[in-house]
C-alpha cells in the first residue's frame, strides 16, 4: 500500500507546485489589455485588409488610441465607422470622400486584339510572365480573374475579357489593386467624374496599333485644361482629381476616346460598359476621319 501511496503523493505534489508556478507566472507575465482598442477594434468591420495603411484593424485602432491617427481612415466601414470611432475617441468627425477600385483600361475584344493564343495556366499572373501576356497591349487587362477571385465582396466580374468592377459593391479595400500584376486598378474618388481609361506607357504609334482606345500622349487634355488637373507623362494622360472639376473638356479633346466622363450617362459607368464602348469607338473613329 505504502508503494503506491508514495508515487501518488509526488505526483500530487509537483502537480501543486506546477500550478502555483504556471498562476505566478500568468500574473507576472500578464500584459495589459486595452479596453479602448477592444472598443475600437469592435467598431471597426475587421476586415484585415490593411487598406487604412495599418497592419489589420487591431492594428488601426492601437495607431488612432496611441498614435492620434485619423478616425476615418476604413475605407470599407467608411462614414458611418469614421463617426463611430470618432464618438468613442472624444473627437469631431473628419468628413470622408468614398473611394472605389476603377479598372483603367478598355481592352475588351475587338478594341484590343489577342497578340497569342495563350493555353497556360489560367491566372493573370501567370500569363503576363510570358512575353507581357497575351493582349497586344502589354499594359492591358489579361481578364484571366486573378482580381475576381480575389475580390471578398463580388464586387469584380470579367465582362468581354476584361475586369469591371461595380462601384456600389467596392468598399475600396485595395485587394485588387495588389493582386493585378498589371497594377491597372486603381482608387478614385466617388465625386469624380473624368478617368483615363488607358494605362499603356508606349508611344502614340505603338499604343495606337495595340488597342483603339488607347491614349497616344498627344497632350490635347492637358492643353484644353484650364485647371491643370490633367498631365501627360510617360505618354499617357493622368488625372489629378483633387483639381478636376469634372467639366469634361479634355473628354470632348481627347482623339481616341481614351478619357472619359461618367457624368455623359445616367447610371454607374461600370453598368453601362456595352452602351460607352460603342460610342467611344464611333468617337474614334470620326476624329481619325
Amino acid at each position: 500500500m505504502g508503494t503506491i501511496l508514495v508515487p501518488v503523493l509526488i505526483v500530487s505534489a509537483l502537480g501543486l507546485i506546477f500550478g502555483i508556478v504556471l498562476a505566478f507566472s500568468f500574473i507576472f507575465f500578464a500584459v495589459p489589455t486595452d479596453e479602448k482598442v477592444e472598443v475600437l477594434v469592435e467598431a471597426l468591420p475587421g476586415a484585415n485588409c490593411g487598406a487604412c495603411g495599418y497592419p489589420a484593424c487591431e492594428g488601426y485602432a492601437k495607431a488612432i488610441a496611441h498614435d492620434g491617427a485619423p478616425t476615418n481612415k476604413c475605407p470599407v466601414g467608411g462614414a458611418a465607422v469614421a463617426v463611430k470611432v470618432s464618438e468613442i475617441m472624444g473627437v469631431s468627425f473628419a468628413g470622408t470622400v468614398r473611394e472605389y477600385a476603377k479598372v483603367m483600361c478598355q481592352g475588351k475584344c475587338g478594341i484590343a486584339p489577342d497578340k497569342m493564343d495563350y493555353q497556360g495556366v489560367q491566372t493573370c499572373a501567370a500569363c503576363s510572365q510570358l512575353y507581357a501576356g497575351k493582349s497586344a497591349c502589354s499594359y492591358g487587362c489579361l481578364g484571366l480573374a486573378d482580381c475576381v477571385k480575389a475580390c471578398p465582396y463580388g464586387a469584380i466580374k470579367i465582362v468581354d475579357r476584361i475586369a469591371v468592377i461595380d462601384p456600389d459593391l467596392c468598399t475600396g479595400c485595395k485587394i485588387c489593386t495588389k493582386i493585378c500584376p498589371k497594377g491597372i486598378i486603381s482608387m478614385v474618388p466617388e465625386t469624380a467624374a473624368v478617368h483615363v481609361l488607358c494605362s499603356s506607357h508606349d508611344k502614340g504609334i505603338v499604343t495606337k496599333k495595340a488597342c483603339s482606345l488607347g491614349c497616344i500622349g498627344c497632350k490635347k487634355c492637358e492643353k484644353t485644361c484650364e485647371f491643370g488637373a490633367i498631365t501627360v507623362e510617360n505618354n499617357c494622360a493622368h488625372v489629378d482629381y483633387s483639381k478636376c472639376t469634372n467639366c469634361g473638356a479634355c473628354v470632348e479633346q481627347c482623339p481616341t476616346g481614351s478619357i472619359v466622363s461618367l457624368l455623359s450617362y445616367p447610371e454607374c459607368f461600370d453598368k453601362k460598359e456595352d452602351e460607352r464602348e460603342g460610342g467611344a469607338v464611333e468617337t474614334a473613329q470620326e476624329t481619325e476621319e
